[in-house]
């Protein structure tokens, strides 16, 4: 093996000898006189390039040859160079010949590092602020050498050598060091061609201008240095490990467009904030959640604080809604179930000094009410010794329900930030207490909040599409899943046109309910007497299931088909999963609710997983939730 190594060396340092003397060769005739006259100032731009073009190939490749030369020697400075190739021929021409050149140079450089290893490390290394150890190891790796391109005092060889000597393969090398050195290829390039085509002030203004930069740049150099080895040092971002601090860069543009899009639908959006400051940092924010998009309410009581969101696992299985999410500063939660990654999650947001903000009831509302809030957000919130904030948002069901198709003109969304707990409370309150304290401020019935506004109207040409999927009983002929819906009209298969909806969501005259809330309210006390009276009760259906996307294309992917079952032990599937036959058990004491989709599915989370069925008869979802909400209540809580 030592023999064969031997052999390897000897031939690289032929082949690099080789090389040399081709250079040598292509350096002769007109060549080096001309080097020397340049360089003694013997020579105006115009003679300089007359001449060069009157050695005609030989003067390209002598371009190319000296743009080598500066990667692999380098004492030589790249600029001088450069500003020659943008004299000589101008900016395509002369970019065309520095790149070539310095496409061989990083090659000769990746062959002596192939050759000669290590040894010759302490060569390009000596005397810089860089800890390359840190970078090598570093998952940024590419960044790093990018970076190191646009640092002072750093010659293109040695980073190309640094680039070698982490492992780079040649086909990523040789493309992120030539991608690297381009653009200050083309800065040198274009002054020279400049000096040529523009007046000599204009010019001089580039040049000082440029200069300037690097001065300042060098005077900074510790400081950049430290800020890149920081860089390089810092652990990769994972949704599993990390929680990203909210880009500005991303929410304030993002924000702007909501906020343009109210305005011209009409939607009045009233924020105050009771604090008249900024919430303290850390702190933790409380949010009811009557609406899909309630964090954009909510950020506009927390815009200047960079909250950190806690959003539904399922949104991040999609690898570009998953980064947005993430780059918002969200981060993946296992809805009712035991999430030690989301909870310590919770705990670096409010270790970093961060904002935490929450919707504790982890769901949108099905009916316009508030949902119960499952008991361990009570000790996570007494043990955090934080400030606890509370923002209340009102209107936003009505804006945009759960089942409706699209927002409602009109509308109007009222958010209100008041402080609800000192660390000081907290410590002296005891979970009981401090349940009793989040549900009152949270509470909400959005059909009362509507009898309270008397002018309010909501003008939707679909008022009513949507209400068959969380509206499971016809109110005449006691039959389930026989609704269904046109603009503002519903109706039964059996009975025919049931009511139609108002612009302020209330049903007819002569109807048994005013509006969709006191529907909801009866379906769900029928289905608890049936279920409570019937020890033997279970809900059954064939289903689909889908899986978490593993392309991260899309939210899920179709996995199997088979029979879902909830009963008094928990649910049930029994069916196939990619293929293969299967029975898979959830016991009721860990679903606390199913969640669901209306008129789409059913679902729930083992660890990091979803399970995400979806029934022959998509309006059945909500009786699924409902089923799961009777029997947890009654057994378990």
């Amino acid at each position: 093996m030592k023999i064969i190594r031997s052999k390897r060396k000897l031939f690289l340092s032929v082949a690099l000898f080789s090389v040399l003397l081709l250079l040598l060769f292509l350096l002769s005739g007109g060549i080096v006189p001309l080097i020397k006259e340049l360089f003694a100032g013997e020579l105006s731009n115009e003679e300089l390039r007359d001449r060069l073009m009157d050695l005609g190939l030989q003067g390209y490749a002598t371009i190319g040859i000296l743009s080598m030369l500066q990667v692999v020697c380098t004492v030589i400075p790249a600029e001088p160079i450069q500003v020659l190739a943008g004299l000589a021929f101008g900016f395509p021409v002369g970019l065309l010949c520095c790149t070539v050149g310095v496409l061989a140079g990083n090659t000769v450089i990746f062959a002596l590092y192939r050759c000669f290893g290590n040894k010759l490390r302490e060569y390009f290394v000596k005397n810089l602020a860089f800890d390359f150890g840190k970078a090598a190891s570093s998952t940024r790796i590419t960044a790093v050498v990018f970076l190191l391109y646009f640092l002072p005092a750093i010659p293109y060889g040695m980073i190309c050598f640094f680039a070698a000597a982490v492992g780079m393969k040649y086909p990523r090398y040789i493309t992120v060091t030539l991608l690297g050195a381009i653009p200050s290829i083309c800065i040198g390039v274009g002054l020279g061609n400049m000096t040529l085509m523009a007046s000599w002030v204009l010019s001089l203004c580039v040049f000082v201008v440029v200069v300037g930069l690097l001065i300042l740049v060098s005077m900074k150099r510790e400081w950049i240095f430290a800020k890149v080895n920081a860089f390089a040092a810092k652990p990769p971002y994972s949704s599993k490990t990390t929680v990203r601090p909210c880009s500005r860069v991303i929410l304030l543009p993002l924000y702007v467009c909501v906020r343009a899009y109210f305005f011209f639908r009409g939607i009045r959006v009233k924020a105050v904030n009771k604090l008249g400051r900024e919430p303290e940092k850390p702190s933790i924010v409380l949010c009811n959640h009557g609406s899909f998009i309630d964090f954009l309410y909510a950020e506009s009581l927390l815009l200047k604080s960079n909250p950190n969101f806690v959003v539904a696992r399922l949104y991040f299985y999609h690898k570009l809604l998953g980064g947005l999410l993430r780059r918002l500063g969200c981060f993946p939660k296992s809805m009712f179930q035991l999430d030690l990654e989301s909870t310590k999650n919770c705990l670096r947001v409010l270790k970093n000094g961060g904002v935490l903000a929450m919707m504790p009831e982890a769901r949108l509302s099905t009916a316009g009410r508030f949902e119960d809030i499952q008991e361990g957000t009570y000790p996570f919130l007494k043990k955090s010794g934080v400030p606890v904030y509370s923002i209340k948002i009102s209107g936003d069901y009505l804006a945009n329900p759960k089942w409706g198709r699209g927002m409602r003109r009109g509308s109007r969304v009222e958010a209100e930030l008041d402080l609800l707990f000192r660390p000081e409370e907290l410590k002296a309150l005891s979970i009981e207490q401090i349940a009793e304290a989040v549900e009152q401020r949270l509470y909400y019935d959005e059909h009362r909040w509507l009898e309270q506004r008397p002018k309010l109207y909501y003008r939707s040409k679909r008022m009513a599409e949507g209400l068959e999927n969380i509206l499971t009983t016809c109110p005449k002929c006691g039959r389930k899943f026989t609704l269904t819906a046109k603009k503002a009209e519903l109706f039964c298969e059996y009975c025919g046109r049931l009511t139609a909806v108002d612009q302020r969501y209330a049903f007819e005259e002569g109807f048994p309910f005013r509006h969709p809330g006191q529907w909801y309210e009866k379906q769900r006390e029928l289905l608890k007497e049936q279920i409570l009276k019937d020890p033997d009760y279970a809900l059954e259906s064939a289903v689909t299931l889908r899986l978490p996307s593993q392309d991260g294309k899309s939210l899920t992917r179709a996995a199997g088909e088979g029979v879902c079952t909830l009963d008094r032990s928990g649910l049930c599937y029994k069916g196939t999963i990619d293929g293969e036959s299967c029975e898979k058990h959830f016991p009721l004491e860990k679903i606390y609710r199913l969640l669901f989709g209306a008129g789409e599915n059913f679902e729930t989370y083992q660890g990091s997983d979803i399970f995400y069925f979806v029934p022959a008869e998509p309006r059945s979802a909500v009786e699924w939730y409902m089923t799961s909400m009777i029997l947890y209540d009654a057994l378990v809580k």
